[in-house]
C-alpha cells in the first residue's frame, strides 16, 4: 500500500502524478473521433469508481466527518466534474501543449489564493519565486507555439481553448483545496479524493448517453479510453491525495507544473506540434520553477485548521 513517509516523498509522489497526466493529451490526441467531452468524463468517472472502490474501507470509517462538510465535499466533487470536459476540451480547441500549459499552469495561482483569503495560510518567499519563474516560462511556452495552419482559425479556436483552461485550471485549484481541507480536518487522503471523484462520477458517467460515440470504436479506442481511466486518472489521483496528507495545496499544483513540460515534449515528438526556441526557454524556467520546489525540502510543518466549512 502506497504510504508517503515525508514531504520529499510527497514530492515525488505528485512528480510521477504529473508525468502520467501529462500523457493525456497525446493519447486522446488519437483518438479524434471521440468527443473531448466523452474523453473526460469517462476518464475521470471510471477512474473515479475504482478510487471508490479502492477506498471504500476508509469512507465508511471516515463517513461522520464527510458528511459533518457537505460544501467542501459537494464543492469538490462539483469541480471534479467540470475539470475534465473543460480541460480536454481546451486541449482539442487549443492543442495538446497550450491546452495543458493553461490548465494546468494558472492552477497553483487560484490555490494559493483560496489558501491565503479563505484558510488564512501565509504564502512563502520560495512560491512565490517559483511561482514567478513559472508564470514567465508559461507565458513564453505559450506564445512559442508556430503556427504552421489558418491563423484566423487558430486564433478564434484558441481564444476559446484558453478560456476553458483557466476554467480547467480553477476547478482543478478548487478540487485540490478542498481534499486538502477535508485531509486538514481528519478526513483521510483515500476517503477525500474518492468521495469527491465517486460524486462527480454519478453526473461524468451517465453524459456518455449523449456523447459517447466512438469511444469504444476499435481497439485503439478501447485501450485509450482504459489507459486514460486506470493510470493518470485512477493512479495518478491515488498518489495525488497520498501527498495532499504532508504538503499544501498550493506546493502540490506548483510542481503539477512539469504536467505541461511532459505534454509539450510529447505533443512535439509523437503528435508533430512545433514550437519555437522562445518556447523553450519558457520551458527552461519551469524546469528551474520545479528545482525550486524540489530541491531542500523541507520537514513537514503544522498548519493550523480553516473552520470555514
Amino acid at each position: 500500500m502506497l504510504q508517503v513517509k515525508s514531504s520529499l516523498s510527497a514530492v515525488v509522489f505528485v512528480i510521477i502524478a504529473s508525468i502520467l497526466w501529462g500523457t493525456t493529451g497525446t493519447v486522446s490526441a488519437f483518438t479524434p473521433e471521440v468527443s473531448p467531452l466523452a474523453t473526460g468524463a469517462f476518464a475521470m468517472g471510471i477512474g473515479g469508481v475504482l478510487l471508490v472502490v479502492n477506498a471504500r474501507k476508509h469512507i465508511m470509517n471516515d463517513k461522520i466527518k464527510l458528511t459533518s462538510q457537505p460544501k467542501a465535499l459537494l464543492i469538490g466533487a462539483i469541480c471534479v466534474a467540470i475539470y475534465p470536459l473543460a480541460f480536454y476540451s481546451s486541449m482539442r480547441l487549443a492543442g495538446v501543449a497550450i491546452g495543458t500549459v493553461i490548465s494546468i499552469a494558472s492552477a497553483p495561482f487560484f490555490t494559493v489564493i483560496m489558501e491565503r483569503l479563505i484558510s488564512n495560510k501565509k504564502i512563502n518567499k520560495k512560491w512565490v519565486i517559483s511561482f514567478l519563474f513559472g508564470a514567465v516560462g508559461v507565458s513564453l511556452l505559450t506564445i512559442g507555439k508556430t503556427k504552421n495552419i489558418d491563423l484566423d482559425i487558430v486564433a478564434n479556436h484558441q481564444k476559446w481553448g484558453i478560456l476553458l483552461g483557466l476554467v480547467a485550471g480553477l476547478t482543478y485549484a478548487t478540487y485540490s483545496w478542498s481534499a486538502r481541507h477535508m485531509i486538514e480536518t481528519g478526513v483521510e487522503s483515500k476517503s477525500a479524493m474518492a468521495s469527491m471523484f465517486g460524486l462527480s462520477a454519478i453526473v461524468l458517467l451517465p453524459s456518455l448517453l449523449f456523447t459517447g460515440d466512438n469511444l469504444f470504436l476499435d481497439g485503439k479506442h478501447i485501450t485509450a479510453a482504459l489507459y486514460m481511466a486506470i493510470a493518470p486518472m485512477f493512479i495518478g489521483y491515488l498518489l495525488f491525495g497520498q501527498a495532499l496528507k504532508v504538503i499544501e495545496a498550493s506546493q502540490a499544483t506548483l510542481i503539477t507544473l512539469l504536467e505541461p513540460i511532459v505534454a509539450t515534449i510529447l505533443a512535439v515528438i509523437v503528435v508533430g506540434e512545433v514550437f519555437s526556441p522562445i518556447g523553450w526557454l519558457g520551458m527552461f524556467l519551469m524546469i528551474i520553477c520545479l528545482l525550486l520546489q524540489i530541491i531542500k525540502v523541507s520537514t513537514p510543518r503544522y498548519f493550523k485548521r480553516s473552520h470555514i466549512f
